[in-house]
């Protein structure tokens, strides 16, 4: 825990006085039923991506979008009639969240406890967001929010909807060269700034614990949630599949292992850049899962397995969920409007963590009272462009093909291209993290073989109760939560 700044703390909380800001709990985005009424009659008024202050509060699972206020948690049970797999697999929606990403989330995570103990100061300082798509929006959301300047760091193939949104939101915008799966250009822009900007705070998400810290205990609890409703006499949480990415999304997987001591957990990447799977490299389409490296915040040994999901089956099945042919061929296949009504709530990374729930389901032989959870990060309102970019690259998608993708690229997904890990393998994913992080980032034997003890993780996450009471009492200090909640200039 980081010791205070009041020099810097006196100023953030004049400045968020000033702009009516109002800082959640983690505690509160788990479970909103803890949120001040003034928030929720704010809340009422403002839209989701709006840019206020109050939308701070709306970075949780249990948006309702009717209300305006709080429900259940969002997700989506994929049928058996699609999946080709008597396990129930259910992915929770990340749409529902300011930017349409929960990565949002993660942002917020790795921001705020600096925030709080006056680490970064926003009325001096820009907040740097390295990212491969959807924590640079959430980063850059975030940082509009709480008055701070952002700088956003992202491949120059993301999608085109990433560089406008961002554009939109005032954000400085960096694109670095390569794709997906070239992180090691974005740690390099991440060097060049530590040393010529000094006025700039990294916040890496594939190191920064606050990443991994909300999901542990914001994601993981919205999962157990929908668990607990939907489990019958007879159910079992039998696995969670996320892709790597960051590490951030897959630490659910943490919480879920200590609560479901039986439960998996896979680890997801691209067939195209299997770091995991095979030590590979390789450039692939699938937005939203950075590679060619092990993120130091993954906790590897709570890793069961890792697949690799090849790209051309991602993007697909963009066309065949989102394309008029390919909603009728699966109209004709029984699956109900409602449902396929629902399909464009997925998008490129969140079809592949799909995927991966499938291939899971096969390889563990799992039956109809296992269910399997997994995360669509985002929606295909990012990758619009991309549907544009086939369809003149392809042609018009036909129902013979729909059918060929539905057949092949989804039903008839093996257990090909996986690999249950050993103790052994999980050390030697751990090792990995050597040539990346103390080679090349500046981290020190020391500080890697920390990362190995279990202990370690559990010290890490149980850090947010301190973070909450901080949090607390620098709402106490700018006297906001006696006033109504809002932008006051």
């Amino acid at each position: 825990m980081a010791k205070l700044n009041e020099a810097v703390l006196k100023k953030t909380v004049a400045r968020c006085r000033e702009k009516g800001i109002v800082i959640p709990t983690f505690a509160q985005m788990a479970d909103p039923s803890r949120i001040p009424e003034s928030v929720k009659k704010k809340l009422k008024g403002v839209g989701l991506w709006d840019v206020d202050p109050v939308n701070l509060f709306r970075i949780s699972w249990k948006n309702d979008v009717k209300s305006g206020l709080y429900g259940g948690v969002n997700y989506i049970e994929l049928p058996s009639e699609l999946t080709g797999v008597n396990a129930r697999i259910i992915g929770l929606v990340g749409k529902y969240f300011p930017t349409g990403a929960h990565k949002v989330g993660a942002a917020f995570g790795c921001l705020v406890p600096r925030l709080v103990t006056g680490e970064f100061d926003p009325t001096s300082q820009k907040a740097v967001w390295p990212s491969t798509g959807n924590f640079c929006r959430g980063g850059a959301f975030d940082c509009a929010l709480l008055a701070c300047t952002a700088v956003a760091i992202l491949p120059e193939e993301m999608s085109k909807e990433r560089f406008d949104w961002l554009k939109s939101i005032g954000a400085e915008v960096i694109a670095t060269p390569g794709c997906e799966s070239n992180v090691k250009e974005i740690y390099d822009k991440c060097w060049d700034i530590k040393k010529n900007r000094k006025d700039c705070v990294i916040f890496n998400q594939f190191e920064e614990f606050g990443n991994p810290m909300w999901h542990y205990h914001v994601t993981a609890p919205a999962i157990e949630e929908v668990f607990s409703k939907v489990k019958g006499k007879n159910g079992r949480l039998a696995g969670y599949a996320s892709a790597t990415g960051s590490a951030g999304t897959i630490a659910a997987g943490d919480r879920l292992k200590k609560d479901f001591p039986l439960s998996k957990v896979g680890a997801v990447e691209a067939l195209q850049c299997p770091t995991l799977l095979l030590n590979g490299f390789g450039g692939h389409r699938i937005e939203g899962i950075g590679d060619k490296h092990v993120p130091w915040v993954h906790n590897v040994r709570n890793t069961d397995m890792v697949l690799a999901i090849d790209d051309e089956d991602v993007v697909r099945l963009l066309r065949l969920f989102n394309e008029p042919a390919g909603k009728k061929v699966l109209k004709a296949q029984g699956l109900k409007e409602s449902f396929i009504d629902s399909l464009p709530l997925m998008g490129y990374s969140s079809i592949c963590n799909m995927l991966s729930a499938i291939k899971m389901a096969k390889y563990w032989e799992l039956g109809k009272e296992d269910i399997i959870f997994t995360i669509f990060t985002d929606s295909v309102e990012l990758y619009g462009s991309r549907l544009k970019e086939m369809h003149a690259e392809h042609g018009t998608y036909t129902e013979s093909q729909a059918t060929g993708d539905l057949e092949r690229r989804l039903r008839g997904v093996g257990i090909d291209h996986l690999r249950e890990l050993g103790y052994y393998d999980h050390k030697a994913l751990h090792n990995l993290k050597y040539f990346t992080w103390v080679e090349q980032q500046g981290r020190t034997v020391e500080e890697l073989n920390a990362l190995w003890a279990p202990e370690f993780w559990d010290k890490t996450f149980a850090q947010v109760g301190e973070y909450d009471k901080m949090i607390e009492e620098f709402n106490e200090r700018t006297g906001l939560l006696k006033e109504p909640v809002g932008a006051k200039n």
